[in-house]
């Protein structure tokens, strides 16, 4: 049976997106991923685009609030922003709860290509601690 893992960050827009795309991505087989946010609005065009370039597709994602699974079960629930941790409710049916905090990809200014790169670092990033944390148990 997979495990089920949520991600949580305020909107919901770009590193909670990335981060469900690439655990179910890279693990789909061992961990069901879904993400939320505190204050959802939309998926930026920017985690679709920097996912796409990775052989990832999360077009069809769309921001769901942190109200929608509050009653669900979770073997992991992870913020990965400051803010989500702060404000994040209890999850009493989740087992464990971690905190991992990346850089708001969305907060970056710039030309197109350098808001890109930035999109790539955090994306990359996400990788990486997925890759560590959760690869260890795969």
């Amino acid at each position: 049976m997979r495990k089920k893992v949520l991600f949580i960050c305020t909107h919901n827009s770009a590193r909670s997106q990335i981060a469900e795309g690439l655990l179910n991505y890279l693990y789909g087989d061992k961990y069901e991923a879904f993400s939320a946010g505190t204050q959802p609005t939309q998926v930026h065009p920017y985690a679709i685009k920097v996912m796409q370039e990775i052989g990832i597709d999360i077009s069809h994602h769309y921001s769901k609030s942190i109200q929608e699974f509050v009653n669900k079960e979770f073997d992991y629930v992870v913020t990965v922003c400051d803010s989500a941790n702060e404000t994040c409710p209890i999850f009493s049916n989740s087992k464990i709860r971690i905190h991992k905090s990346f850089e708001n990809p969305v907060n970056f200014t710039g030309s197109e290509a350098e808001i890109l790169n930035n999109f790539r670092k955090v994306r990359d990033e996400i990788k990486e601690w997925i890759v560590e944390f959760f690869g260890r148990f795969s």
